[in-house]
């Protein structure tokens, strides 16, 4: 079995059971200075932990503004780091 294969199997792990999910798709960063990379963040809350960071694209599961600050945020794939950015600054790639 293929890595992508056995990544897209394990996805209702990743992201739990019962949390809804999209098919994955393609997002660039835009609207940040250049070279200036997107924090991937451990919940979706701008003081939440920081678990990595988008240089230029990522995998985009879903999007809800469902949180607490009413912010948009988008849970994202960027090699083995998932966790959720801010939708401001992802365009569909």
């Amino acid at each position: 079995m293929t890595f992508p294969r056995l990544a897209l199997l394990l996805l209702p792990a990743v992201f739990g059971a019962g949390a809804a999910h999209a098919d994955p798709e393609a997002y660039r960063v835009t609207g940040l200075a250049p070279g200036e990379p997107l924090s991937i963040r451990a919940e979706p809350d701008a003081a939440a932990e920081v678990v990595g960071e988008i240089r230029r694209r990522a995998l985009v599961f879903g999007c809800t503004n469902d949180t607490p600050s009413r912010t948009t945020w988008c849970r994202v794939s960027v090699g083995r780091t998932v966790g959720w950015a801010r939708r401001r600054y992802l365009t569909p790639d």
